[in-house]
């Protein structure tokens, strides 16, 4: 963005979508500072009461292998908010290669715990005789799995690996995308569980509300949404 004189506005650039520049940055804080900056606070609070409605929902109940799915898919989905909310404030070059390489290590566990709860669905469904991406909520997962799939690899790809992408000033040019995407897929995770609230096994066995998953969903959202800089996306 610019100012009158046609001088770019560094602090406008700097802004958060919701509050002042300085809302939502690192400045001189250790990392982990990241995690409750600005309205980390409040995306905390959404995925972490969605995480526990989600456990206390499974612990509930006896335990089974298809107890694991939502429990690894939950705790991917909890990774993946941290990975976001610990790099979005950074802002010297120092901040930004460590905060990649935490963001970098959380994506990689929450792939490593989304794949795993797509392993046991997958045997729960075999050993069942059930059918496979029927669903919305099984349609919706398995795009979330592919999407998350491509994002670490393109992200882990154009930082570490920038020679894929004929060198690092064209692997920084998908900065962006990545970004953006990572966005996306958070949101179509949510979507996933929202929707997992209406297959057979949560209306007859787990009883997780509806309501209460979107109230937290929308809350996560809000939160890590609210830090983002619009420059970072492009805009």
């Amino acid at each position: 963005m610019a100012s009158a004189t046609g001088i770019p506005n560094q602090s406008s650039e700097q802004e958060p979508l919701l509050g002042g520049p300085g809302d939502a940055s690192q400045k001189d804080k250790p990392l982990y500072h990241n995690l409750a900056i600005g309205t980390a606070t409040v995306a905390q609070a959404g995925i972490w009461v969605l995480t526990a409605i989600i456990w206390g929902a499974v612990f509930s109940n006896d335990l089974m292998l298809f107890s694991a799915h939502p429990l690894l898919n939950s705790a991917a989905i909890l990774l993946m908010t941290q990975a976001i909310l610990i790099v979005q404030p950074t802002h010297t070059a120092k901040q930004k290669r460590e905060g990649t390489y935490v963001h970098a290590g959380l994506n990689d566990a929450a792939l490593a715990a989304g794949i795993a709860g797509l392993v046991v669905i997958e045997i729960n469904k075999f050993d069942h005789g059930g059918t496979h991406f029927e669903s919305p909520h099984a349609i919706l997962g398995l795009i979330t799995y592919i999407l998350l799939a491509l994002q670490a690899f393109v992200g882990f790809t154009q930082y570490f690996v920038p020679a894929l992408y004929g060198g690092e000033a064209n692997a920084k040019k998908l900065y962006k995308y990545h970004r953006q995407s990572g966005y996306v897929v958070l949101l179509l995770s949510l979507v996933t569980i929202c929707a997992a609230t209406k297959t057979t096994f949560n209306t007859g066995v787990l009883h997780m509300q509806l309501w209460a998953v979107v109230v937290a969903s929308v809350i996560t959202v809000l939160g890590v949404f609210a830090r983002i800089k619009k420059h970072k996306l492009g805009f």
